[in-house]
């Protein structure tokens, strides 16, 4: 089973990575009916925390929306296709397509959204955190299993995966959390991280 989780993992990386080797140009897409969006809001420490479980199915489509922005350039500030994306962006932006979910805008927002989840229970989907600039939580990924995930790491860099044990990523981490999406709880929750 094992082995049929990492060949299809790889065959993912592959599709996606061929699907980045060019960039046609993106027509603006209009919609007259916008999906509805959630929006993310705090709780008090007392209120119920959603479910860790999510079905697999609706976090697939968070991965396939972050695979597919491989290669798309970093931009500081940026959330779209067209002008790029900085880590926090880039979350926001795979969650609310996926999802309809509306994340915070910051990496440090977003440390406090969901549920905190170990390194041992990481799930496709869930957010990953590091210390990059001697401040906690000051960049976020996205999981995407095999102990790998997509993010979007500095000026002059591309979307990309990296492997969280890398010497780099593993100094760094500080933590991860699990945001539920439509189909299990259906609120974002705000914690202490």
């Amino acid at each position: 089973m094992k082995a049929c989780n990492q060949l299809i993992f790889m065959l993912l990386i592959s599709a996606a990575l061929a699907g980045c080797a060019t960039s046609p140009t993106l027509a603006p897409v209009v919609s007259r009916d916008p999906a509805p969006t959630r929006v993310f809001k705090p709780e008090p420490e007392s209120a119920a925390r959603p479910s860790l479980a999510q079905p697999a199915a609706r976090m697939d489509d968070a991965l396939f929306q972050a695979l597919a922005l491989l290669g798309i350039d970093y931009k500081w500030g940026g959330n779209t296709r067209v002008t790029g994306f900085d880590c926090s962006g880039l979350v926001a932006h795979v969650f609310k397509e996926a999802h309809g979910i509306g994340l915070p805008r910051s990496s440090a927002e977003q440390s406090r959204a969901g549920t905190p989840v170990s390194l041992e229970n990481l799930q496709v989907g869930d957010l990953v955190f590091f210390n990059t600039q001697r401040q906690p939580y000051s960049h976020v990924g996205i999981y995407i299993g095999e102990s790998r995930f997509v993010h979007a790491p500095k000026p002059g860099s591309v979307v990309r995966t990296e492997n969280l044990k890398a010497h780099y990523w593993a100094k760094r981490f500080d933590g991860a959390r699990r945001i539920a999406v439509p189909g299990g709880a259906q609120t974002v929750a705000a914690t202490q991280p």
